[in-house]
């Protein structure tokens, strides 16, 4: 056994070293110093043995870890090692135990905001990923600020229960938005346990059912045999939001389709448009006949160069606002809406035409509720599906009689 005595360090020796290399101070501990673009950078190493092979531990920079510093955290780390414990392992395991729980005090604002931003390409289009935005907006006053691990059901309950009587539709959809972001926390790490916002065998033991506090508010749809007369003032209207709503009207189409067709779209020789499924309620492809005034509308509209859309609105390169053939409606018909006009189309051809109702409610592109039946009814009925266009087109254009209908005939099936 040597009686050598351990050579140390100079207290200097951060300051005196400039050559790259390793200079020992004793028990593994070691300055290092290494060429860096600005000269040399200089820090301390602890060198040691853990089951056959050498492991090396940085301490620090000598800029920030004094020498006598570095001495104390090497002798920490060989005590360790005395133990059993790997320091290097120990040091990661720690620094795990850190970011685990820096990401447990992530906030719902900023998981909320994390979320729409992974799925902000599975939107149907931008309006529904802004009513996303929207709605979860409306709970940062009480969720927001707060860790998103924190979330448990008394705080969900109090953003849900000021509205759940008051506008039972919009609290259900925010219920179930908060959901989400909380699945996807749980997922993600930030959160542990239940989703405090999950609806069946929980919040459904505390919260009524919207059918008991709600009755379905539908829009309010003009009376059938008021039509002719209203399509005979619209057709004396300029603009593009005129000829865009009695496009609406005779296709039976939702408002937010008539808006965002393009001419892509439309097929003139086949008087067919087609909307793609990413544009569509149910997400399945859509034909609509078209009849000859609905083609006659499309080839008097004007057209923008770069600009897609068939109904263009006063923006550049974009389509019509959403507000404006409801602005068209309540200075016509205040009270009515034009997605009400859906509902006309529906009770004009239950009242005055033969069609049967599968085939009505396939021009309204409704999903077949029943899966038997949908199991049978795989085609889109489209040819009796444009005779049926075809005539609801004639009664829009019809001039109204005094105190009844046109009724007219058609095959059952």
């Amino acid at each position: 056994m040597s009686n050598r005595k351990e050579k140390k360090l100079p207290a200097n020796a951060a300051a005196r070293y400039n050559k790259p290399g390793l200079y020992g101070d004793g028990l593994g501990l070691w300055l290092k110093v290494a060429k860096a673009v600005d000269g040399v950078s200089k820090s301390w190493v602890l060198r040691y043995m853990l089951d056959g092979r050498a492991r090396y531990m940085g301490l620090g920079p000598v800029h920030t870890i004094s020498l006598k510093r570095a001495r104390e955290q090497a002798r920490q780390a060989r005590e360790q090692l005395l133990g059993g414990i790997d320091p290097i392992e120990q040091r990661e395991e720690a620094r795990a135990r850190r970011r685990l729980e820096a990401a447990k005090r992530l906030s719902f604002k900023e998981c909320c905001e994390r979320y729409l931003q992974l799925h902000r390409n599975s939107w149907k289009n931008p309006k529904h990923g802004a009513q996303w935005q929207a709605t979860l907006a409306s709970s940062y006053p009480m969720l927001g600020e707060l860790p998103v691990s924190g979330i448990d059901t008394g705080l969900v309950l109090k953003v849900l229960e000021p509205i759940w009587h008051l506008t039972p539709e919009t609290a259900s959809r925010l219920r179930a938005r908060i959901e989400r972001v909380l699945s996807w926390a749980t997922v993600s790490g930030y959160r542990t346990g239940d989703n405090p916002a999950r609806w069946r065998g929980h919040l459904d033991q505390r919260l009524p059912q919207r059918s008991k506090i709600a009755k379905v508010k539908h829009h309010p749809a003009l009376p059938f045999d008021q039509l002719p007369d209203f399509i005979a003032e619209l057709r004396q209207r300029p603009g593009i939001s005129p000829r865009a709503l009695e496009f609406t009207i005779l296709t039976a189409a939702r408002t937010g389709e008539v808006i965002g067709a393009t001419w892509d779209e439309i097929d003139f020789e086949k008087k067919t448009w087609t909307i793609p499924p990413d544009r569509m309620k149910a997400e399945r492809e859509h034909r609509v006949p078209l009849c000859d005034q609905a083609i006659a509308i499309l080839k008097e509209l004007p057209r923008e160069q770069g600009n897609g859309f068939v109904f263009i609105g006063g923006k550049q390169g974009a389509p019509l606002s959403n507000m404006a053939m409801l602005e068209l409606m309540k200075g016509m018909r205040p009270g009515y809406v034009p997605h009400g006009f859906r509902s006309t189309f529906r009770d004009w051809a239950a009242e005055c035409t033969g069609y049967a109702n599968h085939i009505v409610e396939k021009a309204l592109a409704h999903v077949v509720a029943d899966k038997v039946e949908a199991a049978y009814r795989r085609g889109d009925l489209f040819e009796k599906r444009r005779k049926l266009m075809a005539d609801w087109c004639r009664y829009c254009s019809s001039p109204k009689a005094e105190g009844r209908v046109v009724a007219f005939k058609a095959a059952q099936s």
